[in-house]
Formats: structure tokens, C-alpha cells, sequence
């Protein structure tokens, strides 16, 4: 179905419910679970156009459409994924998944531990980007796809994607990894446990039990929103925008809300507190410091990316400095030392991190170029 913004129309989430229990990196082992997921287009008769879009921090499984009951709820990647668009629902078949730890329909803290009857909250295990890929390969048999014809992901997307081309690398045909990093600098990781201790001191965070509690620890996910939203964003790009606009047109000489910036973090902070949930965010987070595929190999991230056969697009964007473009190059410099096809682009953006997510048309014209060829070889 489609309508007249070539969007793909009215779309509805289904679950998978998985019996199996889900070995984890930490040891742990996850019971039985279930996966929130959306697909959109048709999936042809040898199923070879399928394409799985890893969500970033606080995406989710929702890409692309608009719910029935909520038509302001737009998927996150509209822009990019539809008939027309640069991931064309005409010649692909594309899968939107919510990671385990999720708060949006996938098995998290929220959900109910069997083994208890009460939300998992503190008890349920740190999740890394190898376990989601693990699990989003046991939906992919579910839905009788044996080989992607790409995985694709920004930022913490990204390491999803990297990590399928190098777990499954016969079930990837191309790896489209944009705004992303091979493993977090010190600077990031520092970042992560700022907001982390954000929520972790908050008084209604409960040692993570805080359901039980009828509590929200919405002052710590404010803050944590707030710092976050701050590294997603570059200098020129809050400059262009806010500058150091005041509210009032003149100085209040106090600590409430005086320039335009301030109003505008405040806002993403109460508006994210209303959503999303404070122990996923924690995983989340810990999960993008744990990644890290060279660790087993010495630190070679060549060594580790030997395995891999697929394709690669790699994408960065100038203002970028939370995952800055020499990081990606640093993932295209280890993929060109391990012998494997790679493509890549440093776009201009005054987006920052958040580019990804944006419509710059020099984004949007690589997109649809390399997908064009991705279409190509599924129909050749």
C-alpha cells in the first residue's frame, strides 16, 4: 500500500516468539523471547531481496510508515525507505527489527520474567551486538531468509551491521555501514557513563526495580537525553539554529530556561522521559562500549574482518565528532588491509551525528546509487 508521499502506508508491528533460550556473551543465557518487528515491500520468490535495518541507541523496530491508530507516529527512517526512495519497497523486501533489552515490544527489563511473574527490571542480563545479531539471524530463519541482500545500520547500527558480515559472512551480500565506529573511543565511553549515572543516582531509578515501585526515574533519562542529544549534534549546526537566541530578548539573571538551546534540550528530555525506559537505556549503552570485534584478534581489526564476504559501503559526515569520519576510515583502512570491496564517502553535513537520519541530498543521491546496484544484482 502506498499513498501519495510514496510512503509505504499503514503499517502494523508482529512478534516472533522464540522457545530456544539465547546464549549471551556475559554467560548468561536469555528463556524463552519474543522479537517486535515490521517488514515493508514483498519478498521475491527466492528471497533474495531482503534487507535488515539495525536500529540505532533509541530507535526501534517501527522504519518506515505510519499505525493505523496513530498516523503521527512516522518510522524513524521514512525518509529513506518507501517505493521510490533510496531503499526502493518496489524491489525489496525490508525488515525493521526492536533489539532484545528494548522497550518497544521485543523481551526487556519491562517485560515479564517467567520465572518470577514480575518485570525482569535489574535481573535481566547485559545484552551485547553479537547476541542482537544472534537473535535477528534466528528471526531471519523464521522468516525463511538464509541470505540478506544488505544489513544495514547507523551508528550503533552500524557495529550491527559489521558484526553480521563477520559472524554470518554467507548470509550477507553487502554490509552499509554509516556514521559508525569499529569500538568507542575513551571520549565515548566517558560519555555513556555521565548519562548512565544520570539514571543509576536518580532516586526513582530503585537499583532498577523501579516498575515494581509505580516510579519512573524520569529525572535521570531527562539528563541523559540531554547530554546524549548534545553529542548528536554539531557546533555549527546548534549555531545555525539557536545561536544564543534568548527567550525573553533580554538576560533574567537566574538558572530557569533563558536561551532558545536550553529550551530546546529540555524539551527532547521531557519528551524521551515519556517513552522510553531507563534500564534499556542502560543497556543500550553498555552495549555500544562493549563493542569491539578486534579484541579476540590481538586488536587487529583486519584479522578480524578476514572472515567477511560481503560488499561494503562505509558512510561518514563532516560535522560528525561523535563518530567522526576517522573512524569510519579507520573500518575502511582495516576492510582494504583484509582484502574486501569497499566503498566509501565522507559527506558535508552540518547535521552531525544526526546526519544519518537527515535528507542531504549528496546522502541520499549515495544511498540510492548503491542500492541501485544492490537492486541490480538481486534481479540480475
Amino acid at each position: 500500500m502506498t499513498d501519495t508521499n510514496c510512503s509505504v502506508g499503514i503499517v502494523a508491528a508482529q512478534d516472533a516468539a522464540f522457545d530456544a533460550p539465547l546464549p549471551l556473551a556475559s554467560g548468561a543465557a536469555l528463556p524463552g523471547y519474543q522479537l517486535r518487528f515490521e517488514t515493508y515491500g514483498e519478498l521475491n520468490a527466492d528471497k533474495s531481496n531482503a534487507i535488515l535495518i539495525c536500529h540505532a541507541l533509541s530507535g526501534h523496530h517501527h522504519v518506515a510508515g505510519r499505525y493505523r491508530d496513530d498516523d503521527k507516529a512516522l518510522g524513524w527512517w521514512d525518509n529513506m525507505i518507501g517505493p521510490g526512495k533510496p531503499i526502493d519497497t518496489r524491489r525489496f523486501f525490508v525488515v525493521g527489527v526492536n533489539n532484545l533489552g528494548g522497550c518497544h515490544g521485543s523481551t526487556g527489563p519491562s517485560s515479564v520474567n517467567p520465572a518470577t511473574g514480575q518485570p525482569w527490571g535489574s535481573a535481566f542480563p547485559v545484552v551485547t551486538v553479537p547476541d542482537w545479531v544472534t537473535s535477528q539471524a534466528r528471526l531471519a530463519d523464521r522468516l525463511g531468509i538464509d541470505r540478506w541482500a544488505a544489513v544495514i545500520g547507523g551508528s550503533l547500527g552500524g557495529m550491527q551491521a559489521l558484526h553480521w558480515s563477520i559472524a554470518y559472512p554467507q548470509r550477507v551480500a553487502h554490509a552499509l555501514v554509516i556514521a559508525s565506529a569499529p569500538k568507542l573511543s575513551a571520549q565515548n565511553i566517558a560519555f555513556n557513563d555521565v548519562a548512565r549515572q544520570a539514571i543509576l543516582t536518580d532516586p526513582e531509578f530503585h537499583g532498577g526495580d523501579f516498575y515494581q515501585q509505580n516510579a519512573i526515574p524520569r529525572r535521570g533519562l531527562r539528563l541523559a537525553r540531554m547530554l546524549g542529544h548534545i553529542t548528536y549534534l554539531s557546533d555549527d549546526g546548534m549555531g545555525e539554529k539557536f545561536g544564543r537566541m534568548l527567550r525573553s530578548g533580554e538576560y533574567r539573571f537566574g538558572y530557569d530556561v533563558e536561551f532558545e538551546i536550553e529550551s530546546y534540550l529540555r524539551y527532547q528530555g521531557d519528551k524521551f522521559s515519556d517513552y522510553f525506559d531507563a534500564n534499556t537505556y542502560l543497556l543500550m549503552t553498555k552495549a555500544l562500549d562493549y563493542f569491539d570485534p578486534a579484541k579476540d584478534c590481538g586488536g587487529d581489526l583486519a584479522a578480524a574482518l578476514k572472515p567477511a564476504q560481503a560488499q561494503f559501503m562505509v558512510a561518514s559526515f563532516t560535522s560528525d565528532w561523535r563518530f567522526s569520519p576517522e573512524r569510519s576510515r579507520e573500518t575502511v583502512k582495516a576492510l582494504i588491509a583484509a582484502g574486501k570491496r569497499v566503498s566509501y564517502a565522507e559527506i558535508e553535513s552540518t547535521h552531525g551525528h544526526d546526519a544519518f537520519l537527515m535528507t542531504d541530498q549528496p546522502y541520499v543521491d549515495l544511498m540510492r546509487a548503491y542500492l541501485d546496484r544492490v537492486a541490480k544484482e538481486v534481479n540480475a
